[in-house]
């Protein structure tokens, strides 16, 4: 089985559900999204397989959040998802991406449905 993470290795959460990943006996193709944000139409598809708006996937606990003013419900789609690329930080993390589906696997435990 092919397993793809969507990684922030200073994230706990991210950490976990990669050692779990490799608990389960797949080495994942592992994205450091921060280091190298997903394309427009990654991103794009990726909330098309998880069925979510931009604004469910948006970290609002980062400074830029309110920074960049993504608070204001006037905000389209199109603005929070180029607001997310250029400050991957607030992605909300991790992604994983199998056969079985994609999906933010937060709690931790939410990897094991795509394993």
């Amino acid at each position: 089985m092919s397993v793809t993470i969507y990684h922030n290795s200073r994230c706990a959460t991210s950490r976990a559900v990669l050692e779990t990943i490799r608990e389960s006996g797949i080495e994942p193709i592992i994205i450091e999204y921060m280091k190298t944000p997903p394309t427009h139409e990654q991103m794009l598809a990726l909330l098309l397989e998880m069925d979510l708006s931009p604004r469910a996937v948006l970290r609002t606990k980062e400074s830029s959040y309110q920074s960049l003013e993504l608070d204001d419900v006037s905000k389209t789609d199109r603005q929070i998802l180029d607001a997310m690329l250029a400050h991957p930080q607030l992605i909300e993390r991790p992604i994983v991406v199998s056969e079985k589906g994609v999906a933010i696997c937060r709690p931790k435990t939410k990897v094991l449905e795509l394993l």
